[in-house]
């Protein structure tokens, strides 16, 4: 996929001891391994680490540099759960299946910190996440969500907050009440990322950067990978590049589509007034369709998300507008400049769910995170390298889940999403 913008300075690059930029050489020549992984994303880096640790050869290949794509700078929100609901996976698969998928959402948030302790990744990672309620529709759905996960799930880390208990972890206006998940959290997505690709290196895993591939052809035992100056043969495939696939694999682009998202990073703020509005330090998202989420940084910033583009092309006057919102959040922060402000692309599959699955037996695929990568992607490199190993049970649970192709085609699929975004904007202000 051809990016419509070119990726503006994040402060993650920017605030990162490795610099946001190809450091490993390209690959040059024809090599062999056992398992090609193509995307240096949190995904592949785990895929290439845990089949590394597994005794297997591999060789990654990253078209720009590692964490270059989402995995380097989302809004670092590890979340438990799916976009899509469980009502809609207990309704396609039952509530068995939905039930153990919940699980391996739980067990994505255990890995993620499983991984950081493992490899001493430094990465600021804090416990605590809270959805926060906009509207009193939404505290309704809070509490619904709440008794869904208490009772059905026996998920205890959830707790709901009236506006009040809320003042603990947000001091806002805006909000009317939350839920609080001490079991979610945040973190540095680049540091982590990057920490991820040095302990996949350490297992003896090798890694390029500069190196698209470019086709791959699959047969009976062998999988041939051409890159603009070479090429791997391996047994196995595993495809985790996303939406930057693109030609790639043109059967899995048309089930999944790239939609930009967008983060500002305020002037670090003073200690006392960062702690006054976030005193918990708690990663926080509302509950609107096209919503807000923020956190503090390492340094006392604040990282506000917000505004999609399902058009692809970047909004006009965007660090303003995201300002405004910012403000519109906390407006004690309302002479308070921005001095970063960047964004990119996560894969959104027309359901929401997560997209797992094999384009020939040996040739494996994850997408469409639909932004819930954070943690998802982790876990999805260790299923895919399971899998690999003899052990795909947990891996085909994903695969089970039903995906179709985006409507209207190559030309009329973003215009036809754009205006059906445009229904829930307006749910939103109403």
């Amino acid at each position: 996929m051809r990016l419509a913008y070119p990726p503006a300075p994040s402060w993650y690059a920017a605030s990162s001891a490795t610099p946001a930029a190809p450091s490993r050489a390209p690959l040059a020549g024809e090599t062999r391994a056992d398992v090609v992984v193509v995307g240096g994303g949190i995904a592949g880096c785990s895929a290439a680490l845990h089949l590394a640790e597994r005794g297997y050869r591999v060789a990654l290949l990253e078209a720009r540099f590692i964490g270059y794509g989402a995995s380097g700078r989302s809004g670092g929100q590890t979340i438990f759960g799916y976009a899509v609901g469980q009502q809609t996976l207990k309704a396609q698969l039952g509530t068995d299946t939905a039930r153990r998928l919940f699980d391996l959402s739980i067990e994505a948030l255990e890995l993620t910190r499983e991984l950081i302790r493992a490899h001493h990744i430094e990465c600021d990672y804090r416990s605590n996440h809270v959805h926060v309620a906009t509207k009193r529709r939404h505290l309704t759905e809070l509490a619904q969500w709440a008794a869904e996960l208490h009772e059905e799930y026996g998920y205890e880390s959830v707790q709901l907050l009236d506006r009040t208990a809320l003042q603990a972890h947000v001091v806002s206006p805006r909000y009317l009440g939350g839920l609080l998940d001490t079991r979610s959290g945040h973190l540095h997505p680049l540091k982590y990322t990057q920490g991820l690709a040095r302990a996949a290196e350490a297992a003896g895993a090798t890694l390029y950067e500069s190196t698209p591939a470019l086709e791959f052809r699959s047969g009976p035992g062998e999988v041939r990978v051409r890159t603009p100056e070479g090429a791997v043969r391996a047994a196995h495939l595993v495809l985790c590049g996303n939406v930057y696939l693109g030609r790639l694999a043109p059967t899995l682009s048309r089930r999944i589509l790239g939609v930009g998202t967008y983060i500002i990073a305020s002037r670090p703020l003073p200690p006392q007034l960062a702690r006054e509005l976030l005193p918990s330090n708690a990663a926080v998202a509302d509950l609107n369709w096209i919503l807000d989420y923020f956190r503090r940084s390492s340094d006392e910033r604040l990282l506000f998300g917000g505004r999609v583009s399902y058009s692809a092309f970047q909004p006009p006057r965007l660090a303003e507008s995201m300002r405004r919102r910012m403000v519109h959040v906390f407006p004690r922060l309302t002479h308070v400049p921005v001095e970063f402000t960047w964004g990119g692309y996560l894969d959104i599959t027309l359901s929401r769910a997560p997209d797992f699955g094999r384009l020939a037996r040996n040739v494996y695929y994850v997408q469409g995170f639909s932004g819930h990568g954070m943690t998802l992607t982790a876990l999805a490199g260790k299923l895919m390298a399971e899998a690999i190993a003899g052990t795909a049970e947990r891996f085909d649970l994903f695969a089970r889940i039903p995906h179709r192709n985006f409507p209207g085609g190559p030309v009329l699929r973003r215009p036809s999403l754009v205006l059906a975004m445009l229904y829930y904007r307006l749910r939103d202000l109403l």
